[in-house]
């Protein structure tokens, strides 16, 4: 069985009736949105977010979930699908999954439209119900997730990221979305506010560290999905990178930032590059990094009863650092 369908296991049940609600909460009167919706149900990806929901809910409420996890789970994953449309406007991405991507399809318009459409279709289905718990969580989260985009961007262009910039882009980028996901678990089951920050916390460490792996996949050797060298060929700055650059000459740090800078669609030159930064402690560095994420989250779930729910979620945990892709 694999590895994701075992961690679902326990919320097997939810997750089938949470495809039907998340179905229903994209109804539109309009056949075209509702033809582009269909398209988007029919090539949904692993629905992580939502497990996190499932698995937070039922692990702090001994069992238990109820409207408010799977409205929850509908407006994270209504939310979350929205940037990712959004994003293969800005980054003129025509594959999304294997797939073509909405605006490969159907064009930048409409799918900046669509991606608006679901964004507030998230924030309404919070609102009619008064569940302004988990439209703060979900709000900070769009909030933070485009703030760590532009702060990149605007790093990018002089390559001066220290780690301390690097962390906080990851945070806002990638691991904020985890973190309201099971902090949004929580809240739905009235937990305290102390315990929902809690499993908000468990989130953003969760996430910082699948962005930790989703680096190292650029000095790997396997094939992945995508190619070896990509972030550097577009000038993102990854903590092997990072590390690196700040531990080696001078000289060798000037050479790292002109091939970055000017020879980042060399193959050879970016091989070299690549080559240098596992040389020189980079991979093994951010390996240690990523091993302190990750028991730093499993300490957290140590402090719940074992069951089911925090079983699969440690799973979850080691899936992120052991995955393959």
């Amino acid at each position: 069985m694999k590895i994701i369908e075992q961690i679902k296991l326990p919320i097997k049940e939810e997750m089938e009736f949470f495809e039907d609600k998340f179905k229903a909460s994209m109804i539109s009167n309009v056949p075209l949105l509702n033809k582009i919706t269909h398209f988007i149900i029919r090539r949904k990806g692993k629905q992580m977010r939502p497990m996190f929901v499932f698995l937070v809910a039922k692990m702090v409420s001994g069992g238990k979930v109820n409207d408010r996890t799977y409205r929850g789970a509908s407006c994270i994953e209504l939310i979350h699908t929205a940037t990712l449309v959004h994003d293969d406007v800005v980054d003129d991405s025509n594959r999304r999954r294997g797939f073509f991507s909405i605006n490969a399809l159907w064009k930048n318009k409409i799918a900046v439209l669509v991606g608006d459409f679901l964004l507030s279709k998230g924030v309404l289905l919070s609102i009619d119900h008064s569940d302004f718990d988990i439209l703060k969580l979900i709000s900070v989260a769009v909030r933070e997730m485009s703030e760590g985009e532009l702060l990149q961007i605007e790093k990018a262009r002089k390559l001066d990221i220290t780690e301390d910039i690097y962390f906080e882009i990851i945070r806002q980028k990638t691991a904020t979305l985890i973190a309201a996901c099971c902090g949004i678990g929580a809240s739905s089951v009235n937990a305290t506010q102390e315990e929902v920050e809690k499993m908000r916390k468990f989130g953003e460490i969760i996430g910082i560290a699948f962005q930790i792996k989703d680096d190292l996949f650029d000095y790997s050797e396997a094939k992945i999905g995508k190619p070896t060298g990509i972030d550097i060929k577009e000038q993102k700055m990854t903590l092997p990178l990072i590390y690196t650059l700040n531990n080696c000459s001078e000289k060798n740090k000037k050479w790292i930032i002109n091939s970055v800078k000017k020879h980042n669609k060399n193959k050879k030159r970016v091989k070299e590059v690549i080559d240098f930064v596992k040389d020189n402690g980079g991979i093994d560095y951010t390996i240690k990094k990523m091993n302190t994420y990750h028991q730093e989250a499993l300490s957290i779930l140590d402090s719940y009863p074992d069951s089911q729910y925090k079983k699969s979620l440690t799973e979850m945990v080691n899936y992120v650092i052991e995955r393959k892709i």
